[in-house]
């Protein structure tokens, strides 16, 4: 039964159809796999190499692809049914086939320059596709015009063409070879070399002027025209391995920001803003930054890590500030570093370690008594987590009273300011208090006594006078 390749669009006199897909599942256990069996005739209805809407699914799934071109086999590993693969196959066509204009399906795929360009016969649309998708990589590196399993020209087409390009080939080998051709070669090089000679200007290889982007510049070899060439190439290589890149696991790009470090570190090249932004940089590249903590802790610190810590400061508190998952990942290297490495020399020092993080913002508060409250066993053993933890309690007990001094402080400045609100004065009306009533006027006031109990007397100016220092 045919297909809309537009499933979107529900009119009954569409033209574009493709056929539904037909999966066959092959294999038991580890070696199951679904094979696309008409694979070739539903990439053929939209034009594309079949190898794409496979490579596709494979991006989707998470799943390893295979193609045999020589039997027609598109191969998917593990158990996917036919109506699965054939909504995955819709997302294909949305991003990969169909027109952001007016969403027609014809369309073609060009590679330039690391990127991909879609244009529509229907409505001129001309722009590129978004490349933050995986499969973008794999056209990259097979484009429709060179893929193995796209459109071949005829046998015959294919002889036509060798035998004019030999003939074109043996005309231009008799033509150069020939005394008049040489002669009239030679005579009109030494024509412009003596003009040369003459106006005093250097010789300038001509530049073709032309507006289309297809232009061979490979015509220009002036130092410019190079180094321009040269950076345009490293660009598309620089992007090329970008996306390479994130296809890795996050274990593999770890490793490679791991030896990055760790070259940096051999240079004595980590104390410079510069130099810590560019690793930044690398681990938000390659989605990495939660875990850089891990491996700075492995590669900058040792048994002197109380001493170390204030010399890589600022790069850990590059990754860790406001960074929760970092600071978990800092705690864990730590763990390690501690229970598992030094546990001789650092254990004792297991307070000292973490009021630094506290002091120095690397770690919050909250993380630090959460890492007390519920002890993980995700880096080191039981036991060990028991002894990191014991030598710990003395800081985390600080912080826990620190934190419950600063409540009771905040709950005594909020009773200084309480104010009491009357429900029966009016609004606006200052009532002046009045003075307190004697219940003995003829009493004087009680006057204040000294240490051995004699009466205080006031001067002048109200201030009380002992009367035995007089």
């Amino acid at each position: 039964m045919a297909l809309n390749i537009d499933r979107s669009n529900e009119d009954p006199f569409y033209r574009y159809k493709m056929p539904r897909l037909i999966a066959k599942v092959e294999g038991k256990g580890n070696g199951i796999k679904t094979v696309i069996v008409n694979m070739p005739d539903v990439a053929k209805a939209l034009a594309r190499p079949a190898t794409y809407p496979t490579k596709y699914f494979g991006c989707e799934l998470g799943a390893q692809t295979q193609f045999d071109l020589k039997h027609d086999r598109f191969i998917v590993n593990g158990s996917h049914t036919a109506d699965k693969l054939q909504g995955l196959l819709d997302g294909f066509i949305k991003k990969f086939v169909l027109c952001p204009g007016c969403s027609n399906p014809e369309t073609n795929l060009a590679v330039k320059k690391g990127s991909i360009n879609q244009r529509c016969i229907a409505c001129g649309y001309n722009g590129s596709v978004d490349m933050r998708h995986k499969l973008t990589t794999f056209i990259v590196k097979n484009p429709p015009d060179q893929d193995p399993n796209a459109t071949t020209p005829s046998k015959s087409k294919k002889d036509e063409k060798k035998k004019k390009g030999k003939k074109d080939e043996d005309e231009e080998k008799k033509d150069r070879s020939s005394p008049e051709a040489h002669s009239n070669h030679v005579s009109t090089a030494q024509q412009q070399m003596a003009a040369m000679r003459e106006s005093g200007t250097a010789m300038d290889i001509p530049k073709a002027k032309d507006d289309d982007d297809d232009d061979d510049w490979g015509d220009d070899f002036t130092e410019e025209a190079i180094k321009e060439r040269m950076n345009e190439l490293s660009d598309a290589a620089k992007g090329l391995a970008m996306t390479d890149d994130l296809e890795k696991s996050s274990e593999e790009r770890l490793n490679m920001l791991y030896e990055k470090i760790k070259i940096k570190r051999d240079d004595d090249a980590l104390g410079k803003p510069g130099d810590i932004k560019e690793i930044f940089n690398e681990a938000e590249r390659l989605e990495v930054k939660d875990k850089v903590p891990l491996i700075l802790v492995e590669l900058l610190l040792n048994d002197k890590a109380l001493a170390q810590l204030p010399k890589f400061k600022a790069l850990f508190l590059r990754f860790c500030y406001q960074n929760i998952k970092a600071q978990k990942s800092m705690l864990g290297g730590l763990e390690i570093l501690i229970a598992k490495e030094y546990p001789k020399v650092l254990l004792a020092k297991t307070s000292h370690i973490l009021k630094f993080l506290y002091d120095e913002d690397i770690v919050e508060e909250a993380v630090l008594l959460d890492w007390d409250r519920k002890p993980s066993k995700k880096y080191i053993g039981k036991e060990e987590t028991t002894q990191i933890h014991k030598e710990g309690q003395a800081f985390i007990q600080w912080l826990k009273d620190a934190e419950e001094e600063s409540e009771e402080d905040d709950d005594e400045e909020d009773g200084d300011n309480d104010i009491i609100y009357s429900t029966t004065e009016k609004v606006g009306e200052v009532k002046t208090p009045e003075p307190a009533k004697s219940t003995s006027p003829t009493t004087p006031p009680a006057a204040s006594v000294n240490g051995n109990g004699k009466p205080m007397v006031e001067d002048d100016d109200g201030d009380d006078i002992d009367i035995d220092d007089i």
